[in-house]
């Protein structure tokens, strides 16, 4: 064997096995290696677009929470509000309350010393008639002596 013809022939068998790797085999080790390096490309793509989306996502949460915290110490506002209105409807209310009761009261006062007022006329006008009938030595009947009573009644008011 000679050295030549074993170094020409492993050549011979080399370059045979690059062309068939280069024709058969490369294609598909460059496909599966450019599919990965599109899949990592579109994985980092995806992962900064989901940055900025939850960049973006948290701005709005902050607005959102912010408008809410906004919203909800305006309605507070409202709702101290209303409650102080409420209280002062109420204290209006029974002011209002307590003047008609004491105006009731007042009437009912009124009322009960004009009745008052009238007994003791009566009662007064009974006994300036029986002082007088004592003091006449007679009997004043009313039916006959109704000018008399009236006087009387009319000089006691």
């Amino acid at each position: 064997m000679n050295i030549n013809f074993t170094l020409v022939s492993q050549a011979i068998a080399f370059f045979i096995l690059i062309w068939f790797t280069a024709k058969f085999i490369w294609p598909y080790l460059l496909r599966a290696i450019e599919e990965r390096q599109q899949q990592i490309a579109d994985g980092l793509a995806a992962g900064e677009r989901g940055k900025k989306e939850l960049e973006l996502a948290s701005r709005r949460s902050a607005d959102v929470l912010k408008d809410a915290k906004q919203r909800a110490s305006e309605i507070i506002g409202q709702a101290e509000k209303r409650a102080s209105d409420i209280v002062e409807e109420a204290k209006q209310n029974a002011k209002n309350e307590g003047d008609k009761i004491l105006a009731g009261a007042r009437a009912e006062i009124q009322n009960e010393m004009l009745g008052a007022r009238e007994s003791l006329r009566k009662q007064v006008a009974g006994l300036a008639i029986q002082g007088a009938s004592k003091i006449l030595h007679r009997e004043i009947n009313p039916e006959v002596h109704a000018d008399l009573l009236a006087s009387i009644e009319a000089e006691l008011k």
